[in-house]
């Protein structure tokens, strides 16, 4: 019988992380099943718990429950304890629940391996002080910036997340206000919309020449966050496919312990 995995949150039937993973699986010849799980807001931990007892052997968590999954876990990575989230959940040999976050690691290897951007030097922002921030500043900080801030409506937010990151390297969070004496190579939308309703808030200005513009949402059109950065100068933009496939091979591998390229997966969600 093929061992048994799945995306867990709510809702989670848009998930294309079946897709995903069953490519991976074919290309890699892994024995291995991978569903969608749907779990009521109030029962993700027996819902989870259910799907062990049945057989499963490891676990994608998206949104909502991230928080819920660290909790669960008995045993952490370090940079799911640096996030405070997990995003990846592996059953460990003697039963208890591994918990890994790989949005960091997925968002990086996006940005450098497949959209040729060097972190090293460059001044980046992340707009939001949310979860998903949370997930990515240490391995960006690891890319060794020449400093990365984070703007936030609450700026209290933002300053308590600056402070968490402070001893990895140059981080510092911004007011809204004073954005527009900035300028950045690369600005990183994590906000949990990240759309129309928040994008006028933010000063074009912020986009320095030659500048990249990422939104950590992925859609099949043009995200809101893409359309306002192209007006507003940035040179280059992305959504949040590319992460998404890569934080799904960091995980494939944690599972399978071999390594899944990446490059047909792109060709299969989104052809030219």
């Amino acid at each position: 019988m093929p061992d048994r995995y799945a995306v867990v949150g709510n809702p989670v039937a848009h998930s294309k992380s079946p897709r995903i993973h069953a490519a991976f699986a074919q290309a890699t010849g892994q024995d291995m099943s991978y569903e969608h799980l749907l779990a009521p807001l109030d029962a993700f931990v027996p819902t989870v718990e259910a799907f062990r007892g049945a057989g499963g052997r490891g676990l994608n968590v998206t949104v909502p429950f991230k928080l819920e999954a660290f909790a669960l876990a008995a045993v952490h990575s370090s940079r799911a304890q640096l996030a405070g989230a997990v995003n990846t959940l592996m059953v460990e040999p003697d039963g208890r629940w591994y918990g890994d976050n790989t949005d960091g690691a997925g968002l990086v290897r996006d940005l450098t391996e497949n959209l040729g951007l060097e972190l090293r030097d460059r001044r980046i922002l992340v707009l939001g002080a949310g979860g998903a921030a949370r997930g990515i500043l240490g391995p960006l900080l690891d890319g060794l910036p020449h400093s990365l801030a984070i703007a936030n409506r609450t700026h209290a937010k933002a300053v308590a997340l600056a402070a968490a990151f402070a001893p990895l390297g140059p981080i510092e969070a911004i007011a809204l206000s004073a954005l527009p004496r900035r300028h950045y190579d690369l600005v990183i939308n994590s906000t949990s919309v990240g759309l129309a309703s928040e994008v006028h808030d933010w000063p074009g200005s912020v986009f320095a020449p030659g500048s990249f513009a990422y939104d950590l949402v992925y859609s099949d059109q043009p995200t809101q966050f893409v359309h306002w950065a192209l007006a507003q100068g940035a040179e280059r933009t992305a959504d949040g496919l590319g992460m998404l496939i890569e934080q799904a091979a960091e995980s494939f591998h944690l599972w399978r312990g071999v390594r899944p390229h990446t490059a047909p997966v792109f060709a299969l969600l989104r052809p030219r």
